[in-house]
């Protein structure tokens, strides 16, 4: 059987907010762009910020890194916090849906949702499976589906058919515990990128972000997207 696929979402922040909205998630914090990566434009970005998002290109060298990637720390084993929430992509195009969740589900703490939230709903009846069993979760709820589907048709640019191949893909960081981690659907467990503090989490989140950039130099398809509480 064909793994499931959805219109893939656009980079856009107000769409993003929209749709965690649209699935109750109460407007305290909001998407936004990270314009540059020096101090001083970093410095505009509302805080705190608990999340970031970043969307880059999936080239060769990219694959060819991940490939690497997961072969050293298969053998090295990582500390990952119990209380990280990964869940794996097995739905097409689904990665900024994925990315939205890492970011919320990490966070639900400081985060506020409606009583019947569908997304609220999602993440604690998910919350004591696996990565997979996550995956095949998503595959079945409907709410977050369809309301995947009508951002996915909201962005500024007119949304690729669904046979159409993306090779853009998003990934999210978090703070969890004082510990960085990069949560991306298609690896096969989070990877940690050492200490951070909820001052430092942006820094700390881009710098990993310019080793994406500087992996491929030739590329310019890269965005990243911010988190934040409310000021946007």
């Amino acid at each position: 059987m064909d793994s499931p696929r959805w219109l893939p979402l656009e980079s856009n922040p107000e769409v993003m907010t929209k749709f965690v909205n649209c699935l109750g998630m109460r407007p305290t914090w909001q998407f936004g762009d990270v314009y540059g990566l020096d101090p001083e434009l970093l410095s505009m970005v509302p805080r705190p910020v608990c999340a970031v998002l970043l969307l880059f290109p999936v080239t060769e060298k990219y694959e060819a890194f991940k490939q690497e990637e997961e072969e050293k720390l298969k053998g090295q084993k990582q500390e990952v916090s119990p209380d990280v929430y990964f869940i794996k992509q097995t739905i097409g195009n689904a990665c900024g849906t994925i990315g939205l969740i890492h970011a919320v589900a990490n966070n639900q703490a400081r985060l506020d949702f409606d009583p019947d939230s569908p997304l609220k709903k999602f993440i604690v009846q998910t919350s004591k499976m696996t990565s997979e069993e996550r995956a095949t979760f998503l595959e079945k709820d409907e709410s977050i589906r369809v309301t995947h589907e009508s951002s996915a048709q909201e962005g500024q640019t007119e949304a690729p058919s669904l046979d159409e191949k993306v090779n853009l893909h998003f990934i999210a960081f978090v703070n969890v515990a004082g510990q960085l981690y990069e949560l991306d659907g298609r690896k096969p467990f989070p990877i940690v990128h050492g200490k951070t503090s909820e001052d430092t989490f942006l820094e700390d989140a881009v710098e990993v972000c310019k080793v994406f950039m500087a992996r491929d130099p030739q590329e310019v398809r890269f965005t990243i997207i911010a988190l934040s509480k409310d000021a946007y």
